[in-house]
Parts: C-alpha cells; structure tokens; sequence
C-alpha cells in the first residue's frame, strides 16, 4: 500500500459532510473502517492489541491508533485536533414567535462572530435522542441541508447610526431565526426533527442540534488558490490529522513501528473543553491507559511510554489580515499558502516550546513543506487550544500548530488551497 495523496477538493467534501461534531465523528469512522480499521466500545473488553488500526467514539469525539508493534512501554506519537465550531444551537422549547413571524430559540455556541450568521440560508443538523425499544435511548444524526432559517438584519432605514457605532447585537434579542410566517406551533420543531430522521414525534425525547451556512465549500480567487468554506476552524486539522493516521497505519503495515500513532479529536473546545468528551476530561489518558493494558502493560509501562511521547495540537493559525495589519505582532506575519504554522505563546496559551517547535520544524522538512511562526501581538489577548490542556494532563511534550486562516470563528472562512495538503503531509511526518 501507498500513503494517500490528501487533495484540497477532499477537503471540501469533509467539510461538506460533517455540519456539526457528530457529523464529523462519523465522517472520520467511515474512513477509518474503509482503511481496516476495527471500532472498539468503550464499554466492552478490549481484545489484545497487536498493532493494527483502532478506534472508540464518544457522541463528538474520537480516538484512533496504530503502530506499537503490540508493545506496552513504547511511545505515543499524538494529533490532537477538536470537532466543534462556533454556531448557533437550538434550545429545547423552541418554539417562538411575534408579530406573524414563527421563529427558533437559539442559543451562541461558543465564541462565534455573530454578524457572520446575519441574512445566511441556514440548515439543521446534529443529533437526537429517541426513545428506544428497551426503554432506554437511542440516537440519530439530524441532516437537513435545504434553506429553513435565516436571521435577517435589520433595515439601515432603521438604525441610521450603524456607520457611526456599528453594528450592535443582542443574543437573546438580535438572532432569533425566522422559519416561517404565522402563530408559533408548540412540538413544531419537533415534528419537523422527527419527519427528517423517519421517527414519530412522540419518540424524539431532546436533540442536540445546530444551524449550518448551506453555502457549498468552494475554491475562491482569480487563481482559484484560496478556500472558502464553513468550519475550518477547526475541521481542517480534522481533516489533516485523519489523512496522517491512514498514513501511518500504511507505514505500520510496512514495517515494524517503534511507536504508536494515535489521533484524538475532541469536542467542545470552543466552550473550554471541561467535558466528558472534550480535551480537559479523561477520555485521551483513560484511552491510553486501555491501550497499554491491552498490550500486557500497567501503570509502569504507561509512564514510561508518555515520558518519551509527544503530541500535536492541531488548530488554526491566523493569517495576517490586510485591512487590519496593525493587529499583528509586525515580525511574525504569517500568509496564506505558506504552508504550516508553529504557534508560541510564552504564557503558555500555546504549549509550544523550543524542543517541539524544533521537531516539528524537522517534520516539515522530511514532508519538504515550508514553514511558519506565529506570535501574539504583546498588547493583545491570546487565544489558547487544547494543546496546554493536553500537555497537563498528559504530562507530554506539546507543540500548537496549524493551517493560516482569515476570518476565523465566522460562519464562512478563508484559508489558502496549498496549506491543508502541506498541514497533512507535515502531520504525517511528526507520526512517522
């Protein structure tokens, strides 16, 4: 076998497919069954592992792993990289409505740039809980990729003053979708969720759903050498670290590995990631934990392997914006298709450090990618991943990087066509 040739036209495709973290969970699944792969449950004993491809999923997250030749005390390689993006989400009574408009209860997920979701088509998509036979719960994904919401902005007829204060939006007040016209209909959501899955209303006991822009991901630019898309933030590292994983696993069928390569993408990192299944709760440590013990090892095999591991955070880097150059910090400007970007934040924002920017450098170099840094402006906030959060917990040596990006927590962003291939064939090389 060959490694795969990650194309910027796949990326659109994931993208496509996967309009919210449970859509993207299942995404990453289907391709990591299509290349040999075995889903484990958490819930069941875990056979001996000799090596060969794995995986668990946890509603929007999953843990994949290969490599390890079957041993217990050699070292993780790790991607790291999260599900979710800032959006809208759908309360549970959300039915509403005045003045002849049938509207949604929303509320803001996440850091989202709100004036993004302003006079967009939007679609629902997510997931629902159903009664099951058995009197438990079952779950379905929600796809519903046809115009039903949009939020309209208010007529500059009406707010004269926008150009002098700008634009000024009230969560609870200001984005409340329209879905049609008339009095609100109590269950209509409901019934409108359990017609799209094939379900009876009476079984749709809640959801977990959210709007998606409905606009394709497409190439952009007179060259076509930009991506405009939904979600980069942070599906494209999703996107990258999967295509590294299936590399890897071709490179462990190959030859002996002396290390095992594992890539969790989490959930809820837009929110803080203090969750059963974000990077600040057990999921990746317990994961690690089994694998060794399948392997015949315990809690000495264990720490001996992660003392000699390291670990990716994949995220999005900012790209230097035209209209807003002074923002940046001046001697670090990074471009779109430049290729990957190594983050650093001194207080630890980012986990990056000499060593794992050293080493990642090298990786960039065998995948012959160029590559960039990233710094804050001193006098402004940094924003963090999951890569502080992991080395923590861990207790593994972390390195922040990712694909430069404009436009980044919009419902639409930008990024560069040469980037994503270039971030995958880097990951691949800091696996291998």
């Amino acid at each position: 076998m060959t490694p795969l040739s990650p194309t910027t036209a796949d990326l659109l495709s994931f993208i496509d497919a996967a309009p919210s973290p449970f859509h993207a969970v299942d995404v990453v699944a289907e391709r990591l069954l299509a290349a040999g792969f075995v889903e484990l449950l958490e819930t069941a004993a875990w056979p001996e592992d000799d090596g060969r491809g794995r995986f668990l999923r946890r509603a929007g997250a999953i843990v994949g792993w290969t490599g390890g030749d079957g041993r217990p005390d050699l070292p993780f390689r790790l991607i790291g990289a999260h599900t979710d993006s800032p959006n809208l989400r759908i309360k549970p009574r959300p039915d509403t409505g005045r003045v002849g408009y049938r509207q949604l209860g929303v509320e803001v997920y996440g850091g989202a740039l709100l004036n993004s979701w302003l006079d967009r088509d939007l679609g629902l998509s997510g997931r629902v809980a159903l009664r099951a036979g058995d009197g438990g719960v079952t779950t379905r994904l929600l796809h519903i990729d046809r115009p039903l919401l949009r939020v309209p902005q208010l007529a500059i007829h009406l707010d004269r003053e926008i150009d002098q204060r700008g634009l000024q939006l009230n969560r609870q007040a200001h984005l409340t979708p329209v879905w049609g016209l008339g009095t609100p209909v109590e269950g209509g959501f409901r019934a409108l969720v359990a017609e799209a899955i094939g379900a009876d209303a009476d079984e749709v006991i809640a959801w977990d759903a959210m709007a998606h822009d409905l606009t394709p991901s497409t190439l952009l630019g007179v060259e076509e050498e930009l991506v405009s898309a939904p979600r980069l933030d942070n599906l494209c590292s999703c996107w990258a670290a999967t295509h590294a994983l299936l590399d890897a696993a071709v490179a462990a069928d190959d030859v002996a590995c002396a290390r095992t390569a594992v890539l969790c993408l989490f959930d809820h990192e837009e929110v803080g990631s203090a969750t059963e299944r974000g990077a600040g709760g057990a999921l990746l440590a317990a994961t690690l934990e089994r694998i060794v013990a399948s392997r015949g090892g315990g809690a000495a095999e264990l720490r001996q392997a992660l003392a000699a591991s390291r670990c990716a955070s994949a995220d999005m880097a900012h790209a230097v914006h035209p209209n807003y150059v002074e923002r940046y910090e001046p001697d670090h400007h990074v471009a779109l298709n430049g290729g990957p970007v190594i983050k650093t934040n001194v207080n630890q924002r980012y986990a990056t450090d000499a060593v794992g920017a050293a080493e990642f450098r090298l990786a960039c170099e065998r995948a012959g990618v160029p590559v960039q840094e990233y710094v804050n402006r001193s006098d402004l906030p940094c924003g963090s991943t999951i890569g502080p959060l992991t080395a923590a917990a861990l207790g593994v040596a972390t390195v922040d990087v990712g694909v430069a990006q404009l436009a980044m927590h919009s419902a639409r962003e930008l990024t560069g066509a040469e980037d994503p291939p270039r971030f995958a064939a880097a990951l691949s090389a800091f696996l291998s």
